[in-house]
């Protein structure tokens, strides 16, 4: 009786594999792809849009998503999701220009003007707060990541506005009574013709990266991402991981709030509106995948310079801002559409 063996598969061919590996780079690559060709498409359409100024310009602009992607970049990869960032931003603008408003002392009856560096200090650790508001209610309290940071997004522009009054506090970078306050440092001081913001960015995504890649922070924070029931197994602190995630979130966005009104000399109340869909949108373009474990820094900024460029490109060419919208959606929905593909590729291919 002979016996045929069903279980023999026919071999991939050369041509096959070659195929497979450039449909792999493409995706994993498609960042980078897209901003060449962003870049390609509109010095193209703008002569003046790729210039060295404009260019710095730009990054200026992008300095503040990217720092923003960097925090949910580390949500994301917990597993998590971070939807106030934005507000988060809004209310540290408010915070430091409470601060730089100075602090009334009515028992000595004097105003105390704290120096920059102490209103940046006190600004992050606000955001850090925040962020382990979040923390705590994801990680002790069970509450889904979408629920919380959707309350304490409402609940921080509410802050926000009773703070203010739902008014914009004026003149940051300068005031007769004390002359240049230092705080237009992070928005309009250039170190050797570069952006201190785009430094600033630049810094925390080396940070990021090294954290990431050498640390057992970072690949307790893959771990957790990827699979949390195998990591708490695994003697990986899955609570505290995900509330350092979160504290993280929230100083990266006190910090872009910090650049936001140092640019413009001023905050107000809704400053921040909509940013947390940019900075998950400048991750999802980079390439990390929404339900954890897979992301990295380089991606997150390649995201976030294809949003940012994107955005200011249009405005270049003279596009309507509701033309931007659909576009940026539409750039948005693409790369998810690849994530799908390129993460789908790899669970069946094991």
């Amino acid at each position: 009786m002979s016996v045929t063996n069903i279980t023999d598969k026919k071999p991939i061919s050369n041509e096959q594999r070659r195929s497979f590996n450039i449909v792999r780079l493409i995706l994993e690559g498609r960042a980078f792809f897209a901003l060449i060709v962003i870049i390609a498409v509109f010095s193209f359409l703008s002569p003046n849009y790729f210039t060295l100024g404009n260019f710095l310009t730009m990054s200026s602009h992008v300095a503040i998503f990217g720092i923003l992607a960097i925090g949910m970049l580390l949500v994301i990869l917990n597993g998590g999701i971070d939807l106030s960032v934005g507000s988060t931003l809004g209310l540290a603008g408010c915070a430091a220009g409470f601060l730089m408003q100075g602090v009334t002392l009515s028992s000595l009856g004097v105003i105390l003007y704290p120096p920059v560096w102490a209103v940046v200090v006190l600004t992050c650790a606000f955001g850090a707060v925040i962020g382990a508001v979040n923390g705590v209610l994801v990680a002790y309290l069970r509450v889904p990541a979408f629920v919380a940071s959707l309350g304490v997004l409402y609940v921080a522009r509410g802050i926000a506005l009773l703070m203010t009054n739902g008014l914009t506090y004026n003149n940051l970078g300068g005031r007769p009574e004390l002359g240049n306050t230092g705080f237009g440092w992070l928005g309009f001081n250039r170190l050797a013709g570069i952006p201190i913001s785009v430094i600033v960015l630049a810094a925390l995504a080396i940070i990021c990266g090294l954290v990431l890649s050498r640390t057992a922070f970072g690949r307790w924070l893959y771990a957790s991402g990827g699979n949390e029931r195998a990591a708490d197994l695994s003697g990986v602190p899955v609570k505290r991981v995900k509330i350092v995630v979160y504290v993280l979130s929230g100083v990266c966005a006190a910090i872009a709030g910090l650049v936001l009104s140092s640019q413009l000399t001023s905050a107000g109340p809704t400053a921040g509106t909509t940013y947390e869909l940019t900075a998950i949108a400048a991750v999802v373009i980079g390439g990390a995948a929404l339900t954890g474990g897979r992301g990295t820094t380089r991606g997150t900024m390649l995201g976030a310079f294809v949003i940012g460029f994107l955005s200011d490109g249009l405005v270049i060419i003279g596009v309507s801002a509701y033309w931007q919208t659909v576009f940026t959606g539409a750039v948005i929905v693409l790369a998810v559409l690849m994530n799908s593909i390129q993460y789908g590729r790899r669970t069946k291919s094991g």
